[in-house]
């Protein structure tokens, strides 16, 4: 088992849903916490609740597609905690669009530059002191990062980029970093559906869709991640059905496009 006491965590986009269930229960479990989100008023009151919990947590108001910002969040908690131990890769923004209804595909320009540009970013700054610790990098990732998703083409292909990369990064690096890939279906309890990009290039905030019977609970999927982390897994599927996708698409992939429109359908 590997002990989240004592380690040193920095989560991206962690002023809510998963980023912030993250930051709280593992400085419930001793760990020093590192937030950053661009959301300033937000992030505090997560380190505030924290550190009044009796946890250790540093907050900075961090836009992960500034370099610098990647490099003044990791700057501040190396001063406060002198080490880096784990890097979690969490902020993200979605789609929701059939391709041919999109206005301007500009806004796809913003998904890369968050998904998978602030991932890159925020590792390049990590990367000498998760090296430094021999630690770990995870990825809070989706099934759209291993397969194609209807009305989600920029966002699976902006995963997709970020995979590629981890995965060439991890063979550069050998056991000098470890990594883990988070993949995730349908999650209740963020923001992420609310502020995806709708046809228009907006965020379709109220309009939202919902969730159906299959989704996870947000706490249900950070207990998951945490355990993940204390049994040192290299991969997490949630729900484990989607551990199938890889057998599926190599054998059936006529099923598995038949079956992706029709969950999409479903969901209301």
């Amino acid at each position: 088992m590997v002990q989240i006491k004592g380690k040193t965590i920095l989560i991206t986009g962690a002023s809510s849903g998963i980023g912030e269930q993250l930051a709280k229960k593992c400085a419930d479990l001793g760990a020093n916490i590192i937030i950053g989100a661009r959301s300033e008023e937000k992030l505090n009151n997560v380190k505030n609740e924290i550190i009044q919990n009796g946890g250790n947590c540093v907050a900075v108001k961090t836009d992960i597609t500034r370099p610098a910002d990647c490099k003044q969040l990791v700057a501040n908690g190396i001063e406060s905690f002198g080490s880096l131990d784990i890097l979690i890769l969490n902020a993200g923004i979605s789609m929701w669009a059939p391709f041919n209804e999109i206005q301007d595909v500009q806004f796809f320009k913003g998904l890369m530059d968050t998904n998978y540009h602030g991932a890159v970013n925020s590792i390049h700054a990590a990367l000498p002191h998760i090296q430094d610790s021999h630690g770990l990098i995870i990825s809070v990732s989706t099934g759209q990062a291993i397969m194609g998703f209807p009305n989600h083409t920029g966002y699976a292909a902006s995963k997709h980029a970020l995979k590629g990369f981890t995965d060439s990064l991890e063979c550069e690096l050998g056991d000098s970093v470890q990594f883990m890939d988070i993949i995730l279906g349908w999650i209740r309890g963020t923001n992420l559906r609310s502020n995806a990009f709708g046809a228009d290039g907006t965020q379709i905030r109220e309009n939202k869709k919902g969730h159906n019977k299959e989704s996870i609970s947000v706490e249900e999927c950070v207990d998951r991640i945490i355990d993940g982390i204390q049994k040192n897994k290299r991969t997490i599927y949630l729900p484990w059905k989607l551990s199938l996708i890889p057998l599926i698409r190599l054998f059936f992939p006529w099923y598995l496009n038949r079956k992706l429109r029709q969950v999409t359908h479903n969901q209301k």
